[in-house]
């Protein structure tokens, strides 16, 4: 996408320098077969930065190319300022990047402790600083630090995971489809600790197969297609684009014509009600009343669960 300036790359990103910056990179697994065809991405310092787009789109191959797992062929990659393009995985992490992958996250043999302390295997002095911080966070694994990780359930090996990357104190974590085979009310608490480390200063950036929940938390995203930027924004403005909705988010355009219409009824309502013509109320209550909530939510409010019943784990999406 080399004609179109940076602004319309990464519409609705700060001005300044980026924390990360991928520039119209070219990357993939086979000799001659790019994954990833010209694609770009920002993140600047605080940020939460969403990648969505259709299976086979290359959010996963991107994601690993940013930590050093897959060949960057073309194209450059800056960590504040720095040339890191093609560094090792593990030079990466002293340099402040981190990377949470979708399975094989954990060690199953090590207990929750051994987990974490493998996340400063480098810098082993500071466990001791860094183990209580990433408890205060998820204060469910101080609890059950001497159970072996191979024992937890999926949410809570996702725990681990990302407790042990933030060991190594990043600036930059990268979460690799963090709701995948959890049950619904475990990929919303998935959703919560991501904005919850965020909030505590670490820039994320997010690949997520659960499109609309991944526009709900971040700041900006970015779509792709085809191992190129479709399409970039701000993740509400992205919910409500007619193209984005139509192309990429499935059933989302159901859910928002659900909203329109309850939203046409209310008004309807009103303006019955200010005419003296409002008729059975009660009724016009039970119809908005028994409809969805909301899509969008403020920051400030907790994610609701898509589903009310906490059922068991699904299997993982088959990967890119």
């Amino acid at each position: 996408m080399s004609t179109e300036t940076a602004q319309d790359l990464h519409r609705g990103a700060p001005s300044g320098t980026p924390l990360l910056h991928a520039d119209d990179l070219y990357a993939g697994y086979l000799p001659g077969i790019n994954i990833l065809q010209g694609c770009s991405l920002v993140l600047h310092p605080g940020e939460l930065v969403g990648i969505i787009g259709p299976n086979g789109a290359g959010k996963s191959t991107l994601l690993k190319a940013l930590f050093g797992l897959v060949n960057i062929r073309e194209g450059s990659l800056t960590l504040k300022g720095e040339d890191i393009t093609n560094k090792r995985a593990d030079v990466l992490v002293r340099k402040g990047v981190g990377f949470v992958p979708q399975t094989n996250n954990v060690f199953p043999s090590l207990t929750i402790e051994e987990n974490l302390q493998m996340g400063v295997f480098q810098t082993p002095k500071q466990f001791a600083k860094r183990v209580d911080a990433v408890f205060d966070m998820f204060p469910e694994l101080g609890k059950r630090r001497r159970q072996r990780a191979g024992a937890l359930s999926g949410g809570e090996r996702q725990m681990v995971a990302m407790g042990r990357a933030l060991m190594a104190e990043p600036s930059v974590l990268l979460l690799d489809e963090p709701s995948a085979g959890l049950s619904p009310v475990r990929q919303d608490e998935a959703f919560l600790r991501t904005r919850r480390i965020n909030k505590a200063g670490v820039s994320v950036v997010i690949v997520e197969q659960n499109a609309r929940r991944c526009l709900q938390i971040c700041d900006r995203a970015y779509v792709l297609d085809q191992g190129r930027n479709a399409y970039s924004g701000p993740g509400r403005e992205l919910m409500n684009d007619p193209k984005v909705i139509e192309l990429y988010l499935g059933t989302l355009a159901a859910d928002v014509e659900a909203e329109e219409a309850q939203a046409t009824e209310v008004v309807g309502a009103v303006e019955a009600e200010e005419t003296g013509t409002l008729g059975d109320l009660d009724a016009q209550r039970a119809v908005v009343d028994s409809s969805d909530e909301p899509v969008i939510i403020d920051d400030a409010d907790p994610i609701e669960p898509e589903h009310a019943v906490d059922g068991g784990e699904t299997q993982p999406r088959d990967k890119e």
